[in-house]
């Protein structure tokens, strides 16, 4: 499994419940890479989106511990558990972990990889991913050159799971 996110330098991902800043081609990237594909998030990151819809063109898995809660267009579950099961049904090529930060955390484990966009700018930030640089077991196998959106510095990453 996949993991993609944007991240400041000091790892912060979102400010309430809303993404830190919308850099046209990381939206173009991420939706390249995503579509087609299945994407798992926690309830709020769905209602973060435009209108609280789930991604066009993709499998929306939204993970919520609320057991009346549906939405059209998603598959609602409810527990680590039923998440697995539900997965069972795709490669693990095929599914991208999107957030927040504590579906991140619990998935974390579980993924091989990490697409992430590092912004060289420090937000104010009340949700985090994990450290990538500070795991042992994560390492940035790529980078790209510097990116820029008008005077923000931005790098595409790509960290993977080191095989032991």
């Amino acid at each position: 499994m996949n993991l993609i996110a944007a991240v400041d330098k000091n790892w912060g991902i979102g400010l309430n419940n809303a993404l830190l800043v919308r850099i046209p081609d990381d939206m173009k990237r991420f939706r390249q890479i995503t579509t087609g594909n299945v994407v798992v998030m926690g309830r709020k990151t769905l209602e973060s989106f435009p209108g609280g819809q789930p991604l066009k063109n993709r499998t929306n898995i939204v993970i919520t511990a609320d057991r009346e809660y549906r939405v059209k267009g998603a598959v609602c579950v409810h527990s680590m558990d039923e998440l697995a099961a539900e997965l069972e049904k795709y490669q693990s090529a095929e599914i991208y972990i999107i957030g927040g930060e504590s579906i991140y955390r619990q998935l974390l484990d579980q993924c091989d990889t990490a697409l992430i966009t590092k912004i060289e700018y420090e937000y104010q930030a009340d949700a985090w991913f994990p450290d990538l640089e500070q795991m042992q077991n994560w390492e940035l196998t790529e980078q790209s050159e510097e990116q820029t959106y008008f005077d923000l510095e931005y790098y595409f990453c790509k960290y993977e799971r080191k095989r032991i």
